[in-house]
């Protein structure tokens, strides 16, 4: 959403507000939030922080895809201590059993993208179910034959109302390791393996669900994230460091992320880039 911090609280800032368009918008009178985003960053938004990270959140160091992550990672880390910041390692048992009994991506994706494309009468096709039909898509992409086997609603799959439910379970728990530890938010890599290339993805090294993503944890508690570059590895590949904290609190989201950002310098623009 942002090159920088900045610029992503200054989007937030422009979008935030109730709309009666938009029941999701509730959120903006439930958090109370009247300040700006943008106005409320400081470069000194670690010192005397506390940061747990999540153990179960990282890969195996066995795996060399997940070590070099690790490494970037703790470097990061380290330097959030350097900023002033507490380092707690925590851990968050059966972590991965929440993410699998919580995800209802394949449920709500057939419906969701069918409602997208038929309000669109000027698109070439009105329903997913048309483009697959008629093969309009690139086989490659694993994720379109996953959601053509969720139901044609949401609440037609037995298990709906079960993993919504679960989603409850899974912020408190969540919320609950963040309290027990006194914690203003937990840190962990975006992704647990480096990005593949896209040799190794033609080849099927991954398919889409079954990516070691982070990502997950903050989309299905409905907790407040951000993402932060957090280095490289000795070959100039990017890593990612995933910020979540309690639910509406945003500003500290931001004033977390930016006082990181300030400590470590790791943006770096490709180097075919223009200048800017």
């Amino acid at each position: 959403m942002g090159r920088t911090v900045t610029d992503t609280a200054h989007v937030l800032d422009a979008v935030v507000g109730f709309d009666p368009r938009d029941p999701y918008t509730t959120a903006y009178t439930i958090a109370g939030h009247k300040q700006s985003y943008a106005a409320g960053l400081s470069p000194d938004g670690l010192a005397g922080k506390r940061i747990g990270a999540v153990r179960e959140a990282f890969g195996s160091d066995e795996n060399p895809d997940c070590a070099q992550v690790n490494a970037v990672v703790r470097g990061a880390i380290e330097m959030m201590k350097s900023a002033g910041a507490t380092i707690v390692e925590v851990n968050l048992p059966d972590l991965m059993h929440h993410i699998v009994e919580t995800s209802l991506y394949i449920t709500h994706s057939r419906h969701d993208i069918n409602a997208f494309l038929a309000s669109r009468p000027a698109l070439a096709y009105s329903s997913l179910d048309a483009i697959v039909r008629d093969g309009k898509y690139d086989r490659r992409l694993d994720l379109v034959d996953a959601i053509m086997t969720g139901p044609a609603h949401p609440t037609d799959d037995p298990d709906y109302y079960r993993k919504l439910a679960a989603r409850e379970a899974f912020q408190r728990a969540v919320v609950s390791l963040v309290a027990a530890n006194e914690l203003d938010a937990l840190c962990f890599p975006t992704t647990q393996v480096l990005p593949p290339t896209r040799a190794e993805l033609n080849a099927g090294k991954w398919t889409v669900l079954g990516f070691p993503t982070n990502t997950l944890i903050a989309a299905q508690t409905w907790m407040p994230s951000i993402g932060l570059p957090a280095g490289f590895t000795p070959d100039g590949l990017p890593v990612g460091m995933e910020v979540v904290v309690p639910p509406y609190h945003e500003p500290d989201l931001f004033r977390l992320g930016y006082a990181f950002e300030r400590a470590t310098g790791f943006r770096r623009p490709p180097a075919s880039a223009p200048a800017l």
